[in-house]
Parts: C-alpha cells; sequence; structure tokens
C-alpha cells in the first residue's frame, strides 16, 4: 500500500520562485473543474513541497524557494478529472446531474492542511471559522489523501459538518475509529495480508536474515509487531530494526544512523515500510549517493522522478515492491494521451510540464501556454523514469471514490424520486444524507473489480510484485515479476517469475541473505548465545544420530536395527552377524576344538591298547577311560558357541559343559580320594577296607553329576538361555549371541564346579608324596591349578568383551581348562609309554621299589 506522506513521490522542476509572477502559478491555492455542475466534488491533494534554498533574493521576507512537483500526486488530480468526464458521459448513471470538482493543494504543515479546508468551507479566499460567503454550496463529499494525517486533520474538522469525507491514501486503523471520524470512509483496501506476503517472498529466497526500516509511528508500530510475529512463526530473523521519526528536523540525523546500520549488517535484504512523503526524501538522497549492495523488499512504489542525476545503477536497482492489484482502467491511457493545455487550458500545472519540457512560451500573468510548443506531443512523451501511463494506486482509488460518490448519489436521487415523485428532490438535497447510502455502496468500477467502503466487508487484497530496472541514462522501469493471492490454497499464494527479477548490484545470482550459513546433512544447528534464533553454529550429529536435511535443529537417533553412515546422513540396515564357521576366527577355533578331540581320541586309544601296563592300570583304570572319554566331549563343546545360533543350541551350550566339566573334576575327585584311600587301607581299620572295596569314590562322580543336573534344570526353568541380539558390540552389525538369562543361575554352575576344582586340588595336593608307583598326584595339582587360573581370569575378561569376542573368550576357556587337564595328567604318561617304554617293565619297577627300600634302611 502507499503511503503519501510518508513517501515523496516528486519531480523538481527547477522554478525558483522570486519576485515574478510563477509563483502566482505555483502557489495558486485551488483548481476549479466543472464548478457551475450541479453537484460539486471538493479534493484535497499534496501537489508540491516547498524547500528553503540558503540564498537571499528579495522575494517577500527575502528568502528563496525551490517548489517541489510531485507527478505521482498529479496524476490523482488527473484520475479525478477522468472519473468526473466519465460519469457525466454516462447516460445511465447521475441522469440530469452533472458532476463538477474542486482540487485544493495542501501542503505539508498542519496549518496549510486546515487553512485548505477552511477556505473551502468559509468560501473562496476567506478562512473564518463559522462563516460562510458562498451564495450556494453544491459540494457532497470531499476526498482527502495522500496520507492518513491529512485525512484525520481535515477529518477531525469536517466531522462537525457531518460532510462525508473519503480518504483515497492507504487504509490506516486509526481512521476507522468512528469515535473520531464519523463520517470518514477509506476507499484503499486493508493490509493485513502484507506482512504475511513479504514473509512469504523471504522463505521462497530462503532469506532468513533482514532488516526493517520502519516509521516511529502507531502504523510503523503495528507493522512491525506483525511482520516479527509472521517472522518468528515462518523462522525468519531480524538483523536490525531502525525506527526513522516523523519529525523532519529529526530526519537529517536518523536517515544517515539507518544507512549506517544497513551497510555495516550482514544482512543483504532490507524491508523498508513508509506511509509518509518524510521517510521517501531523506533515505532517497543519501541512496543515490551511496550504493549499499542490499536488496530492498518495499510496501510501495518509490517514484524515483524526484532524483535528477541519473546513474547507469543506483541502490534502488533490482528492488521489489509490494503493489495493490487492480485491473487496467478502460480509456485510461487514451485521456492521459489526449490531455494536453489545449484542451485544458486552466490547468496550469500542466502548463508548467509543457513549458518545462516541450519549450512552450509561458504565459506568467494568467499561467498558460502561448505558442511554439512542439507538435503532436503529450504527456507520454515524457521521459519515462518521470512519468507513468498506467493508473497509480492512488489514482485507481481516487477513481473508486469519485464512482463511490456518483453511485451513493444515484441511490439517494433515486429513492427521494420514489418519495417525492413530482419534487425536486435537489432541493431537498443535504450532503450528510449521503452516509446511510455510502455505508452500504457495492459496485463494480470500471475494470470489472468489486468496490466496497464498509471495512468489514472489503476482501483481502492480491498483490503484484514488481522489479525495479534502471537502464543507461536513467531509463527506470518497473517490471511485474510475481503475484501474492492470500485466498489462494496453502503454498500457491506467491507466484514468482525468478528469471526475470533483475538483482541490486553485486548480485549475479539469487542474493544469499542469513546469519549463518546453513548447516548440512550429518550437522545439526547450535544456537549462539544471546544471538537470535537463525545465529548458530554447526554440530557435528552424535554417534548414531543423523540429520537427512539442512538446518536441522536437532539430530535423529538410528533404531537399534540400522547405525549411521560416516557422514551421519542416513540411516543404514544393520547385517546379522554371528560366529560362522565361515568366518576366519571360526574356522582357526573350529580347527583347534577338533585338533584337541584327536589328539584326545589319541591318548585314549594309547591307553587302551596300553591297557595292561602297570601305569595304566594305577591309580583307576576306569577312572581313566571315563576322565578321558569326558575330555573328548569337552573339545566338541566349543562347536556348539559356533554357527547360528537358536534356543536349542543356547540351551546346551551352557548345560553341556556344565555338566561335562562336572564329570571331569569328579572323577579327578575320585582319582585322588583313590590314591589317598590306596594308602590309608594299609593301615588296620574295617572302615578304610571297606571303602576301598566297595569302590565308594566311584559313587563321587554320580553325586556331583546329580547335583550339576539339578542346578542345571532349576536355572531352565526358572530363567532358560535364549537368543539375544546385541545391536552396540560392533558397528553396524547386529550379533546374534546367546543371553545367559539368569546371570545368578549361570554364577551358580560357575561356582560349583571352581568348588569341586577346589576339593580335587586339596585332595590332590594332600596326596603328591605318598610312596606309590605312577602316583599322579601331583599332576592333578598341576591339572586342578591350570584349571582354576583359566576360569578365574575368565569371568573379569570375559564381562570386559562384548559380541562375538565375549562368545569366543568362552570358547578358549573351556580349550584351555581342557587342555591343562589333557596336558598336566596325560602328557607325562604318553611320554612313559611312547618314549621311555622300558619304565613301565616289571625288572624296572622292582629294581625301583629295591632302591627305596635300601635308601630308606640307609637313612
Amino acid at each position: 500500500m502507499f503511503s503519501w506522506m510518508l513517501i515523496v513521490w516528486i519531480l523538481e522542476i527547477p522554478v525558483l520562485v522570486c519576485c515574478s509572477d510563477t509563483s502566482q502559478c505555483i502557489f495558486k491555492p485551488q483548481w476549479n473543474r466543472y464548478n457551475d455542475g450541479n453537484v460539486v466534488i471538493a479534493a484535497f491533494v499534496p501537489l508540491f513541497n516547498y524547500f528553503i534554498i540558503n540564498k537571499t533574493i528579495a522575494f517577500n521576507v527575502e528568502k528563496k524557494y525551490q517548489a517541489m512537483f510531485k507527478v505521482k500526486n498529479y496524476q490523482c488530480t488527473l484520475a479525478v478529472i477522468f472519473a468526473t468526464e466519465e460519469i457525466n458521459r454516462n447516460p445511465e448513471l447521475l441522469p440530469n446531474i452533472s458532476l463538477g470538482f474542486d482540487l485544493y493543494n495542501v501542503q505539508r504543515s498542519e496549518w496549510n492542511i486546515l487553512k485548505e479546508a477552511f477556505i473551502w468551507l468559509t468560501g473562496m479566499g476567506i478562512n473564518i471559522p463559522n462563516y460562510a460567503c458562498r451564495r450556494k454550496n453544491k459540494a457532497v463529499a470531499i476526498l482527502t489523501g495522500t496520507s492518513w494525517a491529512i485525512s484525520a486533520r481535515i477529518g477531525r474538522l469536517l466531522s462537525l459538518y457531518k460532510y462525508p469525507q473519503l480518504s483515497f491514501g492507504p487504509f490506516d486503523s486509526i481512521l476507522s475509529d468512528q469515535d473520531q471520524f464519523s463520517a470518514l470512509y477509506q476507499t484503499a483496501s486493508k493490509d493485513t495480508s502484507l506482512s504475511f506476503g513479504i514473509v512469504s517472498l523471504m522463505l521462497h529466497f530462503s532469506w532468513t536474515w533482514v532488516g526493517l526500516v520502519l516509521l516511529d509511528n502507531h502504523k510503523g508500530t503495528q507493522i512491525l509487531s506483525d511482520l516479527r510475529a509472521e517472522m518468528y512463526r515462518n523462522k525468519v530473523c531480524v538483523a536490525f530494526v531502525k525506527m526513522m521519526p516523523e519529525n523532519l528536523i529529526a530526519f537529517d540525523y536518523a536517515s544517515k544512523e539507518t544507512l549506517k546500520w544497513i551497510m555495516i549488517s550482514s544482512a543483504k535484504v532490507v524491508i523498508v515500510y513508509e506511509d509518509t512523503e518524510s521517510l521517501h526524501t531523506a533515505m532517497l538522497n543519501l541512496m543515490q549517493l551511496v550504493i549499499t549492495w542490499k536488496v530492498w523488499v518495499m510496501n510501495s512504489q518509490w517514484d524515483i522522478a524526484a532524483t535528477h542525476d541519473y546513474f547507469l545503477f543506483d541502490s534502488l536497482h533490482g528492488s521489489l515492491f509490494f503493489a495493490h492489484h487492480h485491473n487496467e482502467i478502460a480509456d485510461f491511457r487514451n485521456f492521459i494521451q489526449t490531455y494536453n493545455p489545449s484542451k485544458y487550458p486552466d490547468d496550469h500545472y500542466l502548463a508548467l510540464l509543457w513549458s518545462k519540457f516541450f519549450n512552450c512560451s509561458f504565459s506568467l500573468q494568467d499561467c498558460r501556454i502561448l505558442d511554439n510548443c512542439l507538435p503532436n506531443v503529450s504527456l507520454e512523451y515524457l521521459p519515462t523514469n518521470i512519468w507513468e501511463m498506467d493508473m497509480t494506486e492512488e489514482g485507481y482509488n481516487i477513481y473508486n471514490s469519485v464512482y463511490a460518490v456518483a453511485h451513493s448519489l444515484h441511490e439517494m436521487t433515486l429513492k427521494q424520486v420514489q418519495i417525492q415523485p413530482h419534487g425536486n428532490e435537489q432541493e431537498n438535497f443535504h450532503p450528510w444524507e449521503l452516509h446511510h447510502f455510502l455505508k452500504n455502496i457495492h459496485f463494480k468500477n470500471g475494470a470489472g473489480n468489486e468496490v466496497v467502503m464498509d471495512p468489514q466487508n472489503k476482501l483481502d487484497e492480491e498483490y503484484d510484485i514488481l522489479n525495479f530496472w534502471n537502464f543507461p541514462n536513467g531509463l527506470r522501469q518497473k517490471l511485474k515479476v510475481g503475484t501474492f493471492s492470500p485466498k489462494a490454497p496453502q503454498g500457491q499464494q506467491l507466484f514468482l517469475a525468478d528469471h526475470m527479477i533483475q538483482w541490486a548490484m553485486g548480485f549475479k545470482d539469487v542474493p544469499h541473505s542469513v546469519c549463518s550459513e546453513s548447516c548440512v546433512s550429518g550437522f545439526r544447528k547450535s544456537p549462539q548465545e544471546g544471538q537470535a534464533a537463525c545465529c548458530y553454529d554447526c554440530t557435528p550429529c552424535a554417534d548414531n544420530e543423523i540429520s537427512n536435511e539442512t538446518d536441522m535443529d536437532n539430530c535423529v537417533k538410528c533404531p537399534e536395527s540400522h547405525y549411521a553412515n560416516t557422514e551421519k546422513s542416513h540411516c543404514l540396515q544393520k547385517a546379522l552377524k554371528f560366529l560362522a564357521y565361515e568366518d576366519p576366527l571360526g574356522m582357526v577355533l573350529s580347527c583347534m576344538t577338533m585338533g584337541f578331540f584327536v589328539l584326545t581320541t589319541a591318548v585314549l586309544g594309547i591307553f587302551v591298547k596300553y591297557h595292561h601296563t602297570p601305569i595304566v592300570k594305577a591309580n583307576n583304570q576306569a577312572l581313566t577311560y571315563i576322565l578321558l572319554l569326558t575330555l573328548t566331549f569337552c573339545f566338541l563343546c566349543p562347536l556348539l558357541f559356533i554357527g547360528y545360533p537358536n534356543t536349542a543350541i543356547c540351551i546346551l551350550q551352557q548345560s553341556t559343559y556344565g555338566v561335562l566339566f562336572t564329570v571331569v573334576l569328579s572323577t579327578i575327585l575320585a582319582k585322588t580320594m583313590t590314591v589317598v584311600l590306596a594308602f590309608k587301607v594299609t593301615v588296620p581299620g574295617k572302615m578304610m577296607r571297606w571303602l576301598m572295596i566297595s569302590k565308594a569314590p566311584n559313587f563321587i562322580i554320580l553325586i556331583s553329576t546329580f547335583i550339576q543336573l539339578l542346578l542345571c534344570g532349576i536355572w531352565l526353568y526358572t530363567s532358560p538361555p535364549f537368543v539375544d541380539l546385541d545391536a552396540h558390540s560392533e558397528h553396524g552389525y547386529i550379533i546374534i549371541v546367546c543371553n545367559k538369562g539368569s546371570v545368578v543361575a549361570f554364577h551358580c554352575i560357575l561356582g560349583y564346579l571352581c568348588s569341586l576344582a577346589l576339593g580335587s586340588y586339596a585332595m590332590a595336593y594332600l596326596s603328591r608324596k605318598l610312596p606309590d608307583t605312577f602316583n599322579e598326584a601331583r599332576f592333578l595339582t598341576f591339572s586342578m591349578l591350570v584349571f582354576l587360573s583359566v576360569w578365574v581370569t575368565f569371568l573379569p575378561v570375559y564381562y570386559s568383551t562384548k559380541g562375538r569376542v565375549m562368545v569366543t573368550m568362552e570358547i578358549l576357556s573351556i580349550m584351555a581348562s581342557s587342555a591343562g587337564i589333557l596336558g598336566c595328567i596325560f602328557a607325562p604318561k604318553c611320554h612313559i609309554i611312547l618314549l621311555r617304554p622300558d619304565r613301565i617293565s616289571l625288572h624296572y619297577i622292582r629294581d625301583k621299589a629295591h632302591s627305596r627300600r635300601k635308601v630308606h634302611f640307609t637313612d
């Protein structure tokens, strides 16, 4: 929406007013057209700004003025003329009634605004309150603009008289206050969706770091609140906010400070929202001198006609503007093309333009063109950077305002005719009677668009997005590059033709306006303390976490069945893994198992072959066979730990080697007790003799094995082992292992085995020096010492490993303890049987026994 008081759209015409008659043309307070019509519309439009130049030339108060003609506002006056003529030519609208107008040029100061209003109320050139010198006041409505300040100041005065007032400036919530402005209507559309449109543009180009330049007034505060709320919802951050004062005295310092902030800020995009002339004047003059390297996003089209130095590029090149969408009014362009001083000789402003640009002779007395003009010229021939042939947004609003008054008058006259069919409706007409019709007016204008005056029924406006281009020699142009429609489906409100946009100087492609660079996949945003949400550091995701999108606030943890890739951007499916026979480790362990199995079988074969020898018969031959046979199965136990496990295998793993080792240890305990009993039997006593004859030590095996089977049964009944998945031991793999189930039961099994080993070790240690041929007590002692060392070391090492290594440790412990028993007990005997057969002959045994007795007697 365009704000006429905030932005000064002016064309600098170097008309210096001294003591010449030109001042009468420029300072002429009012301009009348069709003032002899039945009804008149008064329009107050700011056409000039006046600036004091610091040179002393005699002109009344010895000051020299420079008049700055606002071309864009001048088009508003042409819109009034065009609408009035079009209505008067229409036989169906206001028949038998001609419509006229008064145009008043209001200046910036509050007194000058009220002075023009007093002149209109009281009479030409007379501004005495409550006094009117006009013989007949035919005015029915007042058109005010282009800023809310002009409408508000005039509105407070006119509300006393109940004159209908139509504001064609930008919509303002203050003017909707019926308590203050009961007779005021706003033609412009609301800007309720403008903030949403601007933020949608930010999101389209991924601009998350932008600056804001606003006026320090109620409207600037409101738009700041709306923009911040919309930006917060869409994660767009504000780099800086500069509120420009409305006071012109403070503008010079404020504009310099604002430009400083703009230049040092890292934001490449600056949003400017304005609704008065002041901000445009101050900012434009500064930006013309300094290339800011920024993209400007504005709520209105800045009129560059105020600048007279034409650069190849300037700071506004590449800017984007939001303008209310409206269709073109038919015949308006033709009206502009045919609008010239010969057709409208009373328009002294037009005469000044012809004198300036077309070298016409100019009469200073009556402000009219004389002759010597270029033939067939029109406003269309003015420079394109100064004059626009298309109707501006303000001109469109004033066109609708004139038609709203005309339609209301038409409805009112029809009603009066119905009430008084033969009376003179004009004699009974009063301007305040028009309010009822203006409030409910609803019609389609010449462009086919709906026009309503009731703010509650105004529809959401569509916006055209314009791109400002600057060509050589100041040939500036605004090109429509997109639209924004809040009524469109979600996600389709904004349409942009990106390839058509010309960007500001320094940008070859779409500008990049962010506080921090985007965090790529594998990283997450880490907020910087004390900074805006858009300012952050990029932190790598933790182990087994990923981020597969840019600028993720948090990383996502992969499920246990997956693992994060090296870049931490995707979760990959973990492969199932177990200690397989095909693996190198599985092959090695299988070969070791089979090797020990073959070795134990060979030892058993040797003992079977030499079963008649004393060394085999010693220490209970049957127990020796049981021990070797059980060790053979112990060496086959590791095969249960290799391969794909299932529930049955998991149960067999623990119970099998627990029972087998119980048989081994109980057999060793029985062998040590046999040695002890063999020595004790020489001592008189029936109990010892009975134990030896009854072979009581052999029952130790059955009793010990039964106890172990009972413990295993309790274990399997309460909490048996089961197949478990270990997803944490090895990266990228799920290890299939056997869970022990009850840890207490597992330790009870190991504890029972260790207690048997300790008992066997104690018995063997006590009988190690008994004088018996082929006494193996010392070998049994060493074997139990090796067994205890292996399993005592096993527990801490076992629980410090995971996955397949844990299984491997258990396999190695089983083989090491079994190999220790095999080696310590049977290696010496095999050595004698195979390598020293002479030591097992009857002659050698007798000689050895004789030598022992001889040594004994000698001692």
